[in-house]
C-alpha cells in the first residue's frame, strides 16, 4: 500500500450552519485502501499545510472518502482553507488511512458526540448498524442547525438509538451526560469525541489525546488550545557606564551564576555574596 495517495474533490456541501462535508474520490479510479470505524487521513492541503481529518459515513463505501470539517473561529489555516477555497474537481493527496481510535467488537456500545467529533463515532454507528450489533448515539450541539448528518443519523440508523440533543433547548452535555452515560456496566462499552470542554468531563489520563479506562475510549475532536511560554530574560548593562562610577551601572540586577561564572575567570581573588540561593 502506498503511503501517499492522489485523489480529487468529488463533491462540497454542508452539514449544518459550521461544518464542510468534502466526498473524495481516486484520482486513478481505482477503489481506495479500506478502513474501519475510527481511522483518519492526512490531508494534503495546496497551501501548504497537512492537517488530520476522520474518515466518516459508512466504511462499507470503497469507492468513496467522507470528511465533515467545522470551521474554526481561530483556525491556523487548514479549514479556512477548505471553507473558503476548496472546488470539486480540486486534486489533493492524502495519506493511507491509520486507526488509533479503533472500534472493538462485541457487547453493547454507547456513542457520545459532541459538535465535530461526531465524525468518527457516525462511522462506528454505521459499521454497529451494518452488523446488528446493539448500539446508542447521543450527539450533543449548540443548536439544531448546527447538526451535522442529522437527516442520515434518523434515516439510517434505524438499528440503534439515536438522539439529537440541543443546548438551547435545556439538553447541554452538563444536564444529560450522567443519564446517558448510565451506570457501569462490564458489558458495555463507551466511546467518546468532541472539542476539550466536553472531554473534560471525563477521565482522560492528562497529556494524552487519545485514552482508554473503564471500558471508555475517547479522542479529542481538537487540539487544546496551545500555552505560549514566557521567555525569560535577563537585564543587560548599559553600552556605557556613567561617568565616575564603577562596577556594574546602575539600575541593572546581576545574576548570581552569571557573577560567579565571571568570578571564577578572574586571575586575581574575587569574593562573591547571595542574598537567596541561585
Amino acid at each position: 500500500m502506498r503511503d501517499i495517495l492522489p485523489v480529487v474533490v468529488d463533491g462540497l456541501w454542508r452539514q449544518g450552519a459550521k461544518n464542510l462535508a468534502v466526498r473524495l474520490v481516486s484520482a486513478e479510479g481505482q477503489p481506495l485502501p479500506s478502513w474501519t470505524p475510527g481511522a483518519h487521513i492526512d490531508l494534503h492541503l495546496p497551501c501548504g499545510l497537512i492537517r488530520q481529518y476522520s474518515l466518516t459515513g459508512s466504511p462499507a463505501e470503497r469507492d468513496r472518502y467522507l470528511l465533515c470539517i467545522a470551521r474554526e473561529s481561530q483556525s491556523r489555516g487548514g479549514s479556512r482553507y477548505i471553507h473558503d477555497t476548496l472546488r470539486p474537481g480540486q486534486p489533493l493527496m492524502i495519506s493511507a488511512p491509520r486507526n488509533h481510535f479503533p472500534l472493538h467488537e462485541g457487547g453493547h456500545v454507547v456513542l457520545l458526540a459532541a459538535g465535530i467529533g461526531i465524525t468518527p463515532l457516525l462511522a462506528m454507528a454505521h459499521a454497529r448498524a451494518a452488523s446488528g450489533a446493539s448500539f446508542t448515539l447521543h450527539y450533543y450541539v449548540s443548536r439544531a442547525q448546527e447538526a451535522a448528518f442529522a437527516t442520515e443519523i434518523a434515516r439510517q440508523l434505524t438499528g440503534g438509538i439515536c438522539q439529537i440533543h440541543c443546548s438551547d433547548e435545556g439538553q447541554s452535555p452538563r444536564q444529560r451526560l450522567a443519564q446517558d452515560l448510565g451506570a457501569p456496566d462490564a458489558d458495555t462499552r463507551v466511546y467518546f469525541c468532541g472539542p476539550p470542554g466536553f472531554m473534560a468531563g471525563f477521565a482522560i489520563p492528562r497529556g494524552r489525546s487519545d485514552g482508554e479506562r473503564n471500558n471508555c475510549t475517547a479522542k479529542r475532536s481538537s487540539r487544546p488550545p496551545r500555552r505560549r511560554r514566557r521567555r525569560r530574560t535577563e537585564p543587560s548593562p548599559s553600552p556605557s557606564p556613567p561617568p565616575g562610577s564603577a562596577g556594574l551601572c546602575r539600575g541593572t540586577k546581576p545574576s548570581p551564576r552569571c557573577c560567579r561564572s565571571m568570578a571564577s575567570r578572574c586571575r586575581s581573588p574575587a569574593r562573591w555574596g547571595s542574598a537567596a540561593p541561585a
